[in-house]
């Protein structure tokens, strides 16, 4: 009887156990469950559409075009004619044996690219023979295409995403395409929708028999969303050719949201070099020049000292702190002298030659003594220089300047701004404001992007906020209502303070270093600067070809735009940077070059630097001389 019991009671157990097993699989797992390790379920995958990429005015910057893969699934790989295949394929057989063992490498279950991006008038032969080779077949996918040849810094390009990322992800598998940099890597999740997926029941020859479960498991593709930027491609292009034959870069805001008009990196490339069979070829051009750096933006990533337009932030600092006011003035002796030594002079060429100096004239007419000046009384202020450089910095990274801004792109710099204790460091707390007397003109230590200072004129424009710079407009033309980008932020200068500073700014182009470039009906305000360049070669430091830079906005009441721009090596900002500024602000606010400043226009888009650029590679010993 007790042994009766033990049997019924193991049978009931192991029953039990089995029905217990069952219901774990079927009704716990079965709705997640995914039957892609099944070697007798097939997965055909149905791509989206990615998302369509359109300018400010909705018009069309990137599109898509439709391609070919050759895909494999080694574990259904048969015995087949590698000869006449790899003739097929037009390939020989080591590249056949190389890309097999990879995907077997990857996953002998899964499918991933054999082949990619075939040839049109491949395709259809191909299909037609395809059927004899167990294992293979041709998925259709979506690649992008450039209608404009502009901005392929700001959309970036798709390419295929790394093997790392397609073994662990719930979404990728290897071969398929994924944003590798700009907005097409910024806005992956947008971009690229979600792809649908059919389960196929294979039969023990190998052959599709119908639907897997009458397509339980199946999905539809849903196609990534549009977006809409806040680039102006109209005035990016612009930009682009004025800068032909340049190296530097341009950033255009609107003071009034903090929208990106343009961002210009020069030299740049066609962004349809980095799409089709090409693609391989090409990357290895663009990323692998190390002197012209084409694939460097140099809008978000190259720091540069910021020069004359950062005598404004000490002219803002030191009407904050009070150390100076409208009616302060200095004197200037064709310089300024900041030591004992005959080597501590800090040259000027402002032409005003000991006589009273004021705010608005320092600015107007680049007075390195005015703010040299002004420099040391702010640090000196309290006779406690690392405080009160402390102070000044505070008031200068209230601009953005020094930091990532948090904008919503994937590349950037922070620059250096430095404070106290970067001084502390280096000159074992002895220092004063003579130590770093360059920083009062934008040189020292001083290095600002593009973008930043961009960033800064749209500040001063504003009398004192900004609004973080963003490249998104609309998602499924649906605004975005992001309050990292739509809540103003505040620096630590009083709106008052900006008045004069602004009416400063605007005497540059009236009477000062850009009056050569003022625009018939717009009001622009502006500083030119010109930032000295040096490099060390042989342990020696050589001066080389300054850089030309210019910040401005217009007009000078409801401004528009903002923006900086710098020209490596270009040489004094009234020369090249100038004139730059004033096209882009007449081409924005205008639609249009006017006549009379088709000269100017000409000029520009004519003047190249590549013989200075060329020298500078092959023999930058030879601007030892300090060439200007």
């Amino acid at each position: 009887m007790q042994r009766s019991f033990i049997l019924y009671f193991l049978i009931t157990l192991v029953g039990v156990v089995f029905i217990g097993r069952l219901f774990q699989l079927q009704i716990v797992k079965g709705s997640n469950y995914d039957p892609i390790r099944n070697s007798a379920v097939k997965i055909e995958y149905d791509y989206p559409e990615r998302g369509y990429i359109y300018d400010r005015n909705r018009k069309l910057l990137v599109a898509n075009e439709l391609s070919y893969d050759v895909m494999v699934q080694p574990n259904q790989v048969k015995s087949i004619d590698t000869l006449e295949f790899c003739n097929l394929l037009k390939i020989d057989k080591k590249s056949f044996l190389k890309r097999l063992d990879k995907a077997k490498k990857y996953a002998s279950y899964l499918p991933s690219v054999f082949l990619k991006q075939l040839a049109k008038e491949d395709f259809a032969y191909l299909q037609e023979k395809l059927h004899k080779y167990q294992g293979f077949y041709i998925q259709k996918r979506i690649i992008r295409e450039y209608p404009f040849n502009a901005a392929a810094n700001v959309l970036g390009y798709i390419g295929e995403v790394s093997e790392a990322l397609a073994i662990k992800s719930n979404y990728y598998e290897a071969g398929e395409l994924i944003g590798k940099d700009g907005i097409e890597r910024q806005y992956e999740s947008f971009l690229r929708g979600e792809k649908g997926k059919k389960y196929l029941q294979r039969n023990n020859l190998n052959k599709v028999t119908g639907s897997y479960k009458n397509g339980v498991f199946d999905t539809l593709p849903e196609n990534g969303k549009d977006l809409t930027l806040t680039l102006d491609i109209d005035l990016q292009r612009y930009g682009q050719k004025l800068m032909s034959g340049k190296r530097g870069g341009i950033v255009a805001i609107e003071p009034a949201t903090g929208e990106i008009l343009a961002l210009i990196t020069a030299p740049s490339y066609n962004p349809n070099m980095l799409v089709g069979r090409k693609r391989s070829k090409n990357s290895v051009l663009l990323f692998n020049d190390t002197v012209s750096k084409p694939s460097f933006d140099r809008g978000l990533l190259a720091a540069y000292p910021p020069g004359s337009p950062f005598k404004m932030m000490n002219a803002l600092i030191g009407l904050q702190e009070g150390v100076i006011n409208e009616k302060t003035h200095f004197f200037c002796y064709n310089g300024y002298k900041y030591g004992r030594s005959k080597d501590a002079f800090m040259g000027c060429h402002c032409g005003i030659y000991a006589k009273p100096i004021r705010l608005k004239t320092a600015i107007a007419r680049s007075c390195n003594s005015y703010f040299s000046n002004t420099y040391k009384r702010i640090v000196e202020k309290d006779n406690k220089p690392s405080a009160g450089l402390d102070s000044w910095h505070k008031h200068v990274t209230s601009f953005g300047l020094g930091n990532y801004l948090g904008y919503d792109l994937p590349a950037g710099s922070p620059g250096l701004i430095p404070d106290g204790k970067y001084y502390d460091k280096w000159y074992k707390y002895s220092w004063n404001a003579s130590t770093n007397i360059s920083n009062a003109i934008g040189q020292g230590e001083i290095l600002t992007t593009p973008i930043q200072l961009a960033n800064f004129t749209a500040a001063i424009a504003n009398k004192g906020f900004f609004y973080t710079p963003h490249i998104l407009k609309e998602v499924s033309k649906r605004a975005i209502d992001n309050p990292k980008y739509t809540t103003s932020k505040q620096t630590t200068i009083d709106s008052k303070h900006f008045s004069p500073v602004i009416e400063a700014m605007h005497q540059v182009f009236k009477t000062g270093t850009g009056k050569w470039s003022q625009v018939d009906g717009i009001d622009i305000c502006g500083k030119t600067g010109t930032a000295e360049n040096f490099a060390i070669i042989d342990d020696q430091k050589i001066q080389l070809p300054d850089h030309s830079i210019l910040v401005a906005f217009a007009p000078k009441e409801n401004p528009k735009i903002a923006l900086a721009i710098f020209v490596e090596n270009g040489g004094y900002g009234s020369t090249i940077a100038a004139p730059i500024t004033s096209l882009m602000i007449e081409k924005y606010l205008n639609g249009k070059i006017s006549d009379k400043n088709r000269y100017r226009e000409k000029n520009m888009l004519n003047l190249s630097l590549e013989d200075i650029y060329a020298k500078l590679n092959q023999k930058p010993e030879e601007f030892a001389s300090g060439t200007k």
